[in-house]
């Protein structure tokens, strides 16, 4: 049975209900990388992004037994997440900081080495213009295009009408696009 199968997740769940922490650890595995990009949508923010995500996972574990199985695991997770990336937000409301990213390349030998740091680069300006967005816009954006959520799944997961959704989501790419010509100005084709 692969990782990637909502079946998998419910014998995960069902494992882990049964206090076997590896199987924990393997739900932790799956969801982290998605989970950080989602609080970091948020709060703009990796390293306290990183902290909720702890405290995420930590609130999963102690809370798995109220999971019930009514929706997808992907949906109950990503929902406490923004909750909880929203909850740190607001503590810190007057703390805005955007995560600093080093944008001057390196230099590189063979082709791999460059295909792998073009490919790094792509994704520290799509983060950077992310970052540059409206939080509720790059969360949408985040959970559409990286998480490939169905709207209901997103007003699920975020409690926003469908309709902010889609209009979300048609602003987030045109803001984007100009964030990422704003950022690259005649490179864009070249990175991406």
């Amino acid at each position: 049975m692969s990782l990637e199968t909502p079946n998998n997740d419910i014998f995960l769940i069902n494992r882990i209900k049964d206090g076997d922490t590896g199987a924990f650890r393997q739900l932790v595995e799956k969801y982290k990388n998605v989970s950080l990009s989602l609080a970091c949508s948020i709060l703009k923010d990796e390293i306290r992004a990183e902290d909720v995500l702890q405290d995420v996972f930590v609130k999963v574990f102690e809370k798995v037994d109220a999971f019930n199985f009514n929706s997808a695991f992907s949906t109950w997770l990503y929902r406490i997440v923004v909750n909880t990336s929203y909850n740190e937000l607001k503590k810190y409301k007057n703390q805005t900081s955007l995560s600093q990213v080093d944008l001057k390349p390196e230099k590189s030998i063979d082709n791999t080495a460059l295909n792998d740091l073009k490919e790094e680069e792509q994704e520290k300006y799509i983060r950077v213009a992310l970052n540059r967005l409206k939080a509720d816009q790059a969360l949408i954006l985040r959970l559409f295009y990286l998480c490939d959520l169905k709207i209901t799944e997103i007003e699920d997961i975020t409690g926003f009408k469908s309709s902010k959704i889609k209009v979300d989501l048609h602003r987030g790419r045109i803001n984007l696009d100009k964030e990422l010509k704003k950022l690259l100005g005649n490179e864009i084709h070249d990175l991406l």
